[in-house]
């Protein structure tokens, strides 16, 4: 597994006509499947008139969904889930409401129109850069405070919260720790203060950064 995943940061919208029927896209975060069947849901709601609202997503830990709602098989959720996986981002459904104008597009036409809209959409919606990490407990003697600070440091550490042991005589740092440089972290910090001063590991966390828009990062 990677150690690192595009997702969305915000939703985005794009909208053509294809022979007088309307296609409007909503690209949107999700992070379970109960998060993509509400925004779902309330696309629906909101677009009630609509002829289909079609739809698919696609999560971290592999789940995949398409929707034809309506449509001729494969014609539209498949095409959807295509231009998610294209997008190289997780965590995220896109929706594609369709109003029907009265011409046939047949099922290439509706490959085309709803692969182009969840495209669109997806291209034009904020990203964020998910890292796979750990939550680190760090006790430590004040006598090693400058070691374990420049230890922590060198870890691209987030999140830090300081406090005190319960006997008053040692500090205690609680950070998120990238997944991969939790083991040099640990080595670090023995080396750093004779073994008197090891991590414990409390559960694993997910940290974002910004990732632009499209596939770039920054």
């Amino acid at each position: 597994m990677s150690d690192t995943f595009l997702t969305l940061a915000a939703p985005a919208e794009a909208q053509f006509k294809e022979k007088a029927s309307t296609f409007l896209a909503l690209a949107a975060p999700a992070a379970s499947e109960a998060e993509a069947r509400a925004v779902l849901a309330a696309r629906e709601k909101l677009h009630w008139d609509a002829t289909h609202n079609c739809s698919a997503w696609l999560l971290r830990d592999g789940v995949r969904r398409a929707n034809d709602a309506g449509e001729p098989g494969g014609s539209a959720g498949a095409p959807i889930l295509a231009a998610i996986e294209g997008a190289g981002v997780t965590d995220c459904i896109v929706i594609v409401t369709r109003w029907y104008g009265g011409t046939k597009l047949g099922v290439g036409g509706l490959v085309r129109a709803y692969g182009d809209a969840a495209a669109q959409a997806l291209e034009g919606a904020p990203r964020l850069r998910g890292t796979y990490a750990e939550r680190i407990a760090i006790t430590y003697p004040y006598a090693h405070t400058a070691a374990v600070m420049r230890a922590v440091e060198r870890a691209a550490a987030e999140e830090m919260e300081h406090g005190y042991a319960p006997a008053g005589d040692a500090g205690i740092v609680r950070v998120s720790v990238p997944r991969s440089r939790v083991e040099a972290l640990a080595d670090e910090l023995r080396e750093a203060t004779a073994g008197a001063v090891a991590p414990e590991r409390e559960g694993e966390t997910v940290l974002y950064r910004n990732a632009g828009s499209g596939s770039a990062y920054s």
